[in-house]
């Protein structure tokens, strides 16, 4: 670090290259725009950054050592040298079968982890011959209607070698227990079984809308999850805290890192309050960021958003393990970055995000496929995402040293601008009654709004430039081949859960449904239950029914 004398000088140097040098050239050539942000209304980027920039910083109390508190540098001591992140494509086709067929693909080729992407009933908890699921049925992801679908799509795919992500939210117990019965059917041990469940309700209300309960007792099934999980499936993470929702609707990446940590303070808050100790479920607690295309705006995200969950976990809740003040992520990138104009376009986007997440210290990251603005991503589409990713780590050097960013002035000042913005917008949302209360008027969902109004007025201006949309366009010839769904597909899995109420025991799956509902309108933890109920295969929507009988439905609009 410098001494004051040296920053002195260093800020009179500065400014007598300003009036000697600078001033001269954009008087005479100008620069290409007046003000330079990292975001739509974001922090103003400085011509130059100097050590003078980040005369505050403590080494050891901001940045210290990777594994070390406060993480602002990594979780894992050695990075990426020991063990790369994981590289998990997410995917969903249609039938089970058919993403038997593209897990199977995607492992050949070399992925090292699952993600699972369902189909907007099975999101909501229907089955496929519900009325509600019309033309819905496997268009999104995969349909999963009963123990049955799950164990087709895991068929030869052993439980204890792979890690699985389930990108579900309002039914994750029920997802989440057929991945367990599936589990003990090839007999792995609970232990064993590695993977996320996203679980995350309070974005849903902000950002994605696949709710079915209200709040009250959605907050219980969370809870209740990370209870069950803590004692039988410690290995698994109970919940994905999403920023990506949130940064997808339009959010800055101050917003993403505030809002996400405010959900997190909210979920353990409510854990300690249903009884549990921080230290039994916060280090099975995960997080799942958006990777846009400012690289440097992007590294810094994730180095401010590790240091203040740090500071939150510490400060807040005096937990004391140091794996529950470690936030881990996953990162995605930005699909609505993605064009469907020169479609090429977004291989180079998804590369450049994709190294801003390496660079930041992501755990585990899903690479878009280019045709994804356009439809679900096709097979070579798949393949130069994950090949994007595999370039990545084995050619670029970017996996070689930990978090090489650090140091720079410009990423180190960036770190503090996002992390101090964070903050005074978590300690806003504090002031306004906390993130339910926040989100139940409206007022987290207007923040959003309001930049992402303003993003697209920027766009349609011309201000904001989008390669080969707004500036760089040419005229595109033929049609680009897109995975589409058979329609023949609704009806296939119609049939097939037809096919399963037909052959099971129909006293048994009433008999458990009976003591799920009773568990639901008591105080037991209802995951044995759940895993009970979908062990004599009873469907995703009965086990659902169940719990909307007991819990009632959410209505937008009314109180959380």
């Amino acid at each position: 670090m410098f001494d004051p004398d040296e920053l002195e000088e260093i800020r009179e140097s500065k400014a007598q290259w300003e009036e000697a040098d600078v001033q001269p050239t954009v008087d005479r050539f100008g620069e290409r725009k007046e003000t330079f942000t990292t975001d739509t209304e974001g922090h103003e980027v400085d011509r130059l950054y100097t050590p003078a920039d980040v005369s505050d910083l403590d080494y050891e109390a901001d940045l210290g050592f990777p594994g070390q508190e406060p993480y602002t540098r990594g979780v894992y001591p050695t990075g990426y040298r020991g063990r790369l992140w994981t590289m998990r494509q997410y995917a969903g086709m249609g039938t089970a079968t058919e993403t038997n067929e593209r897990f199977n693909y995607l492992l050949d080729q070399g992925q090292t982890g699952l993600s699972m992407a369902f189909d907007l009933p099975t999101q909501m908890g229907y089955d496929s011959d519900h009325a509600m699921a019309a033309g819905e049925v496997g268009k999104t992801g995969v349909a999963i209607d009963s123990l049955d679908d799950m164990e087709t799509v895991f068929d030869g795919i052993p439980l204890d070698e792979v890690s699985t992500s389930m990108t579900i939210n309002a039914p994750a117990s029920v997802l989440l227990a057929m991945y367990i019965a599936v589990g003990d059917k090839q007999g792995v041990d609970r232990e064993e079984l590695r993977g996320t469940i996203q679980n995350d309700v309070l974005k849903e209300y902000i950002a994605r809308n696949t709710f079915i309960y209200p709040p009250e007792p959605s907050m219980r099934l969370i809870t209740d999850i990370f209870e069950f999980c803590a004692a039988e499936t410690p290995k698994f993470n109970t919940i994905s805290i999403s920023g990506y929702h949130i940064r997808e609707a339009g959010s800055t990446a101050a917003q993403e890192i505030a809002f996400t940590l405010g959900d997190g303070i909210e979920y353990v808050e409510a854990a300690i309050e249903a009884g549990l100790g921080v230290d039994e479920f916060a280090p099975q607690l995960s997080f799942f960021f958006a990777s846009y295309n400012n690289i440097f705006e992007e590294v810094a995200k994730f180095r401010a958003a590790r240091r203040l969950w740090a500071k939150i976990m510490d400060e807040r809740f005096d937990a004391e393990n140091p794996k529950s003040k470690q936030l881990k992520f996953h990162t995605q990138t930005a699909g609505s970055t993605l064009t469907a104009q020169q479609i090429e376009n977004n291989v180079v986007r998804v590369s450049y995000q994709a190294l801003a997440a390496v660079l930041g210290g992501t755990q585990s990251l899903h690479t878009n496929g280019k045709d994804e603005a356009i439809g679900l991503p096709t097979e070579q589409s798949v393949r130069t995402a994950l090949r994007t990713q595999q370039i990545l780590a084995h050619e670029s050097g970017a996996a070689d040293t930990i978090d090489p960013l650090a140091g720079s002035y410009y990423v180190e000042s960036l770190t503090d601008e996002l992390e101090a913005e964070a903050r005074d917008l978590i300690d806003e949302v504090d002031d306004r009654g906390g993130m339910r209360r926040s989100i139940e008027e409206q007022w987290v969902q207007r923040q959003i709004q309001d930049v992402a109004f303003e993003r697209q007025r920027e766009q349609e201006a011309g201000e904001r430039v989008i390669v080969g949309v707004n500036e760089y366009q040419v005229e595109e010839e033929g049609e680009q081949d897109i995975e589409e769904v058979d329609e023949a597909v609704e009806q296939a899995q119609q049939d097939n859960v037809a096919t399963v109420r037909e052959e099971r025991d129909e006293e048994a799956v009433a008999a458990k449904l009976d003591a799920l509902r009773g568990a639901a309108e008591g105080d037991e933890n209802v995951m044995p239950y759940i895993i009970d109920a979908v062990k004599v295969y009873a469907t995703t929507g009965e086990v659902c029914d169940v719990l909307r009988d007991v819990f009632g439905e959410y209505q937008p609009g009314s109180s959380m």
